[in-house]
């Protein structure tokens, strides 16, 4: 007859994941040919724009 009360093998945790990677843009490479950039997402448009005061736009 089996002896159901002993363990099972050791088996250690698996290792978590590692967390997804951030992908990093300049600005001067995102505005080298004029101050807006369309972005697709979703089958929408966004324009994102760069203002003389450096600030950054984002519309629908």
């Amino acid at each position: 007859m089996e002896n159901t009360d002993e363990p099972g093998p050791f088996r250690p945790p698996k290792p978590a994941a590692p967390p997804p990677r951030r992908r990093s843009l300049d600005t001067g490479i995102l505005f080298r040919d004029g101050p807006e950039v369309e972005i697709h997402h979703n089958q929408e448009v966004y324009r994102l724009r760069l203002t003389r005061g450096g600030k950054l736009i984002l519309t629908k």
